[in-house]
């Protein structure tokens, strides 16, 4: 019982605390003040394996630099398959984990005007290594958002949450009632997806694998404003039950590749857009050539990483960024379902984010 009390403390302290009133929650004689510690790893492998938690030095804050005190931080896909050597983005070794994460401000250089000690901030670059409970970055590699956003929806929110909401608008023009369909919808992204596209009155149809707990998981999809929700066996046996009061998709999402590729394409209107974000299958996207000639279907892959690099200082990311905030402000749009683990346990954090049927994000607590 005192366990879970406590858990539910943290998660409370983390969704709802304001910059007012974090400091005071944050004793300044704890030892995370004093003492620097990031999970690092020399080189390529196994997360489980190569990964570790040391102590590190804290370089003093340069002029155009600020001193960050590290909050939260999640374990992505992304970060794993970096960790592994299996990603695009090459960190110099040693490296320190993690791509997004929220953190407050402590110190700031002195030519730096737009930030101030206690702003709550995220990553405005990739690689910023996350997994620490402090550091000492360029002002510019950080940004500020919306007061009052919940912050286990920001520590997650340059990940998941801007892949779906790129997607959703980047690709095709869709209008309320329109259609999307998507596999591998209970990932992090894809429950993103289901709950942008129902802000803004798009139905989805969500392709998740079979599972002992489907109808459970199909209940939460379904709270998180998911119009169907169904594996490829019963797409096919129910097809027409399933489908029958909606239009055909605009839109198909692919996180998973291989022959759920068939699926989604199968039901895509001619001239839509099937969009590769994922491989999780590890099998190469299939395209039925009856798909291209005759439906006219576009193919597309999309990689976030590359869309935050050439937008980082764009009006459209600010844009984004207070969208999806304002939306989790007036709860269109929720903190993923998580566990919370103090740093000196990411461990098991990881362990936990490699494990299949996985619908909880890991999340690092980094202040303890």
């Amino acid at each position: 019982m005192a366990a879970s009390m406590k858990n539910r403390l943290l998660i409370f302290k983390l969704r709802r605390l304001q910059v007012s009133n974090i400091t005071r929650q944050i004793p300044k004689n704890r030892s995370v003040s004093t003492i620097p510690r990031a999970i690092v790893y020399d080189t390529y492998g196994d997360p489980k394996s190569v990964l570790r938690l040391q102590e590190t030095e804290i370089p003093s804050v340069g002029d155009e630099e600020v001193k960050i005190q590290m909050m939260a931080a999640p374990i992505n896909p992304a970060d794993l398959n970096t960790i592994q050597g299996q990603y695009p983005f090459k960190p110099a070794m040693p490296a320190i984990g993690g791509f997004e994460g929220v953190g407050r401000i402590e110190e700031v250089g002195r030519q730096v005007k737009s930030l101030k000690p206690g702003d709550l901030v995220i990553p405005s670059i990739n690689g910023l290594g996350t997994w620490r409970n402090q550091l000492v970055c360029k002002s510019a590699e950080v940004m500020t958002f919306p007061s009052g956003t919940p912050l286990l929806f920001a520590c997650t929110i340059r990940v998941n949450m801007c892949t779906a909401y790129r997607m959703l608008k980047d690709f095709e023009e869709l209008q309320p009632g329109d259609c999307v369909i998507q596999n591998a919808a209970n990932s992090g992204a894809g429950q993103s997806v289901i709950q942008i596209a129902a802000a803004r009155g798009i139905k989805t149809v969500n392709i998740v694998r079979d599972r002992p707990d489907f109808e459970d998981l199909s209940s939460y999809l379904q709270n998180l404003g998911a119009t169907v929700v169904t594996t490829e066996a019963q797409l096919r046996q129910s097809e027409k039950i399933l489908m029958q009061n909606l239009p055909k998709p605009k839109l198909a999402l692919n996180a998973v590749g291989g022959k759920s590729c068939f699926t989604l394409l199968k039901h895509l209107q001619p001239t839509g857009t099937m969009v590769t974000y994922g491989g999780m299958s590890r099998q190469p996207v299939m395209v039925p050539t009856s798909s291209l000639i005759f439906s006219d279907v576009k193919v597309r892959g999309y990689w976030m990483s590359r869309w935050h690099e050439q937008n980082k200082d764009s009006e459209e990311a600010k844009c984004m960024i207070n969208e999806l905030c304002n939306w989790a402000k007036d709860e269109k749009v929720r903190p993923p379902k998580h566990k919370l683990h103090p740093i000196q346990d990411f461990k098991l954090a990881v362990e936990n984010a490699m494990t299949d049927f996985q619908t909880e994000k890991q999340i690092l607590r980094l202040d303890d």
